[in-house]
């Protein structure tokens, strides 16, 4: 599980603006286990491996739905944790390659930048991803988009902006 990612065929973006402290933002983002209560494209979370206190080395398969109707599973292994700030795993299975969540406080709220370096490796997804792409992106925003929606109800506070 630790090679280095390939070439990401898809690099993708996605900044929250929340209303609430970077310590309750990090807690919900730091228990994926709990995100298929607030987050509504993801289906399932198994923790594989517990790795350290911090979480760091543990190992969770995540399976998603999305906006398009297809489902995606993979695993992701925790290869950085720098509470409250990074939180970087690197991603296998029908998704290859590197997620980093990077959080900010902004007086009381929480600026989020989650930046998905990844390569598909469904043979169907392969094939197709070259002319796709604005599909795929399209999606990818649509689900995070859910998740920012979904983080703010789960704390209770408004989200100030989703992109």
């Amino acid at each position: 599980m630790n090679e280095p990612p390939r070439h990401a065929a898809f690099e993708l973006l996605s900044q929250w603006h929340v209303d609430a402290p970077i310590d309750s933002v990090w807690r919900a983002l730091t228990q994926p286990e709990q995100w298929p209560r607030w987050w509504p494209y993801v289906r399932r979370v198994t923790p594989l491996v517990e790795g350290e206190a911090d979480g760091l080395g543990s190992v969770k398969r995540f399976e998603w739905g999305s906006l398009l109707g297809y489902g995606l599973g993979f695993e992701v292994q925790t290869t950085e944790v720098a509470r409250p700030h990074r939180l970087r795993g690197r991603a296998l299975g029908e998704l290859d390659g590197e997620g980093l969540w990077e959080l900010q406080p902004d007086g009381a709220t929480t600026r989020v930048r989650y930046l998905w370096r990844v390569d598909v490796t469904r043979p169907w997804m392969r094939a197709v991803a070259p002319l796709a792409a604005p599909l795929f992106r399209w999606n990818h925003n649509g689900v995070m988009r859910a998740g920012a929606e979904g983080l703010a109800r789960h704390l209770g506070v408004r989200l100030l902006d989703a992109k």
